[in-house]
């Protein structure tokens, strides 16, 4: 008995001595600059197990004893090799160099795309080298319309930035800058976002498949991480275009922090002020003011506590201001026969008004690396966005003044708290976990009349609606593991508890994506995700306009849920083509929209009550051919799909399109280097018309109606439009080119580049909104349906530098 015993154990001690393994962990930055690099693909050549590097660039992979071939590869950069004789645990951290001749190095008989090894489905990560280089309105770049030309992502009207992502609406799109909300991306009604392009790192789209920490929106996360500064010495970037200028900063402040502070204004209040002065003097004007302009602030900063330890803050601001006033003034004599002498009155009067809308955003993260296995992310967060709509009069007579002033605004403010962790255990598994809290304070539009009167007497008065305040604690758990060597799976869960008023809401939504490897460079995918949403966006307009707003689901308005299932296949074609192809359902409840007919401007009911609850259904196929490597990149998308909405007070409870539905969109996206100076970008999009309201037919009626005055009753001729379902007629086809050529050149303080770009090359006269109207010839009337548009073919021209 004791042999048998000694035996087994001396068999185990074997099998312990044998199957020992050690763990390779670091850190992946850019070897020009210090920026941590996301997802860089890390694996063994022996084995071929590996990993990617996380938000942060590190990465752990723990690996048997003995020989390991280690290659370390990111899209843009050189490989590097590293030959580890593994006998202990081992702290590496590596630096890549950013290719310039970048088919050259490509290695032959690597593992396959990152993309076609990841189980993520849904999912696309955009360089913002290629952002660059697309064609941009008013010769200023923006992420958020390059991510309008991504499939299974439409814009609302013509040059608007809204997301519309498979079917749902902007408040479906959770968009984290540095892990914190940011509730109004929209600059001058929308023709631009609040991202400047030169303070972004990392910018990363999910679509379906959601991963397990994610959370609080039903369609979509815009994850986007801001550069960190350059930790190997000082630079600067700017540029001057036909409306906005910016200029960043960034560099090391000692050998173990660096910064980065970028800015970014327009200039239309300054163009506009000659054209003013004008205005003023042709109609004898005296005292009038008008201007707009928009402004945004990104500053970062980071410190290197230690070797596992590492502290940033970052921060953005940003705001929109339209503004008028008008004042004059004058005076008057009168002969006073009691006192035999003239008297002189003088008078003054000023009226102004003001809209300004703008965002604040914060975090404070702390990384701390456990151990070679474990690494924790714990992040302080708050967002605010606050809108007001203001007007004042004042009236000065004999030196006695009376004024009001009425104002109207509304916004959201979050406090948060959230850690989260990544643990490493085995090269087959990456589990994430974490918990945390969010407190937001609503204040769903308040209107505050103010008027201080002659007789020193003050008069104020609110109405609108109560703010409210809501908690919601969160907590997730997901692992991404491999079973085999063809399978791979993410599964997880996220957990959420929320508070408002007396009312608490628990949610449970499981999560699951899996790939399955058919070939080295052809895997297929599946996923399905639940999630839930507890804010919402009202709004009347199909544009996003700053008076819409932010309310939280109460004890009387449920949260938002949805339920997505994906299925797709992926191909590493040659040449660094990749095809994608997704097929997608979703089904969404409890969507929160105004009844017919209610407004945020009516004041009598609180706005619970002008608000109603439907569902929604959204399917479609999305196809992606893209390249991001080359002396060519771009991509090529198309979309196939359907969306519809149905509330029981709308269309007589019958579904209907929902207005941002298209049958068919697709975009060309193309940027070229035809040399070392010049670069060509060519972008062209089409899209099925928007559906739209119109009236079928005109009846002529005639009814009663009593006089106000007295008794008597007379008829009134009206006519009566027939609708026969809402959203019953499609606009005219969008579609439109862009193109743009930038010449680059070396001087001796850094780089310069021009470009100069045509927006609607070929002046495509694309509706923003269609109505019915009447051609007059002088005898007879005939109606007909007319198209408005907003852009005609439009140059611009930018000026960018480095130093």
């Amino acid at each position: 008995m004791i042999k048998q015993i000694f035996t087994i154990l001396l068999l185990l001690f074997s099998t312990l001595v044998f199957a020992q393994k050690h763990t390779i962990s670091g850190y992946i930055t850019d070897k020009q600059n210090g920026e941590k690099l996301i997802g860089a693909n890390v694996y063994d050549s022996n084995t071929y197990q590996g990993v990617v590097s996380n938000t942060y660039g590190f990465f752990s992979l723990t690996l048997k004893e003995g020989p390991v071939k280690l290659k370390v590869s990111f899209v843009g950069y050189e490989t590097q090799e590293f030959t580890i004789e593994l006998l202990q645990n081992v702290a590496l951290d590596v630096e890549l160099k950013s290719s310039l001749e970048l088919e050259e190095v490509t290695v032959v008989g690597e593992k396959a795309g990152i993309n076609i090894e990841s189980t993520q489905m849904s999912t696309i990560e955009l360089p913002m080298k290629t952002i660059a280089n697309i064609p941009a309105f008013m010769g200023e770049p923006d992420l958020i319309k390059t991510i309008q030309l991504l499939p299974g992502v439409q814009s609302g009207s013509e040059g608007m930035s809204g997301m519309y992502v498979r079917g749902g609406g902007p408040d479906q799109n959770l968009i984290l800058l540095d892990g914190v909300p940011v509730y109004n991306v929209n600059h001058l009604f929308g023709f631009f976002s609040v991202f400047n392009n030169d303070a972004v790192r990392n910018v990363k789209l999910i679509k379906g498949g959601f991963p397990a920490r994610y959370g609080g929106r039903l369609s979509s996360v815009l994850d986007i991480s801001m550069k960190e500064g350059n930790a190997k010495e000082f630079h600067g970037s700017g540029s001057l275009g036909l409306i906005a200028s910016k200029l960043t900063l960034e560099g090391p402040i000692n050998d173990r922090s660096s910064f980065i502070i970028s800015g970014r204004r327009t200039y239309i209040d300054i163009l506009a002020y000659p054209v003013l002065k004008v205005v003023q003097k042709a109609n004898g004007i005296e005292g009038l003011r008008a201007g707009y302009y928009f402004y945004d602030l990104n500053a970062k900063v980071n410190y290197k506590l230690s070797d596992k330890s590492r502290i940033y803050l970052s921060a953005y601001t940003g705001k929109d201001r339209f503004y008028s006033s008008e004042k004059d003034s004058y005076s008057d004599s009168y002969y006073n026969e009691s006192t035999g002498n003239y008297v002189t009155q003088e008078s003054k009067w000023e009226n102004g008004a003001e809209i300004w809308w703008g965002n604040i955003t914060s975090s404070l993260r702390w990384n701390y690396q456990y151990t070679s296995k474990l690494f924790s992310n714990t992040t302080l967060t708050y967002s605010r966005y606050k809108m007001l709509t203001g007007f004042s009069s004042s009236n000065t007579f004999n030196n006695e003044t009376t004024s009001t002033e009425a104002n109207y605004n509304s916004g959201i403010d979050d406090v948060g708290v959230r850690i989260d962790y990544d643990y490493y255990p085995l090269p087959e598994h990456h589990i994430r976990f974490g918990v945390g809290n969010t407190n937001h304070n609503f204040n769903p539009g308040i209107f505050v009349y103010k008027e201080d009167r002659l007789d020193s007497t003050n008069y104020e008065t609110e109405a609108g609606n109560s703010r409210i305040s809501s908690n919601e604690l969160e907590a997730y758990i997901e692992d991404d593991f491999r079973i085999g060597s063809l399978i791979k799976i993410n599964a997880g869960a996220h957990f959420t508890a929320y508070t408002v008023r007396n009312k608490s809401y628990y949610s449970f939504q499981p999560r699951v994506s899996s790939r399955f490897q058919i070939t080295e460079k052809w895997s297929a995918k599946a996923s399905f995700a639940q999630m839930d949403q507890y804010i919402n966006l009202l709004t009347n307009a199909n544009i996003g306009l700053p008076t819409d707003l932010w309310v939280p689901a109460t004890d009387n308005v449920k949260p938002m849920r949805s339920r997505q299932f994906a299925v797709g296949t992926m191909y590493q074609l040659p040449k660094n083509f990749e095809f994608s192809m997704e097929g997608f359902y979703k089904e969404m409840n409890d969507l929160v929209g105004y009844i017919e007919g209610a407004t945020y401007f009516s004041f009598e009911n609180d706005w619970e009550t002008k608000v109603e609850s439907g569902k929604g259904l959204s399917y479609g196929i999305e196809l992606l051919l893209m390249r991001t490597v080359g002396n060519t990149t771009g991509w090529i998308g198309y979309t196939l799909s359907k969306t519809e909405n149905q509330f029981d007070g709308q269309n007589q409870g019958e579904p209907y399109p929902y207005n941002f539905d298209r049958r068919h969109d697709m975009s060309i996206v193309l940027s070229h280097k035809l040399n070392e100076t010049a670069d060509l970008g060519v972008t062209w999009v089409y899209g099925s018309g928007n559906p739209t309201t119109l009236g079928a037919q005109e009846y002529p009626t005639i009814y009663a109606q009593q006089n106000t005055i007295g008794n008597e009753y007379y008829h009134v001729d009206e006519n009566v439009t027939d609708i026969e379902h809402k959203n019953n007629f499609r606009m005219p086809a969008y579609h439109r080119l862009d193109v743009s050529l930038s010449i680059h050149k070396e001087v001796k303080w850094g780089k310069r580049t021009w470009t100069v770009a045509l927006y609607n090359a070929y002046n495509r006269r694309n509706p923003f909104y269609i109505q019915w109207g009447y051609d007059y010839d002088g005898l007879s009337s005939t109606q007909k349906l007319y198209k408005y548009s907003l852009f005609p073919i439009m140059p611009s021209i930018a000026y960018k530098f480095v130093f």
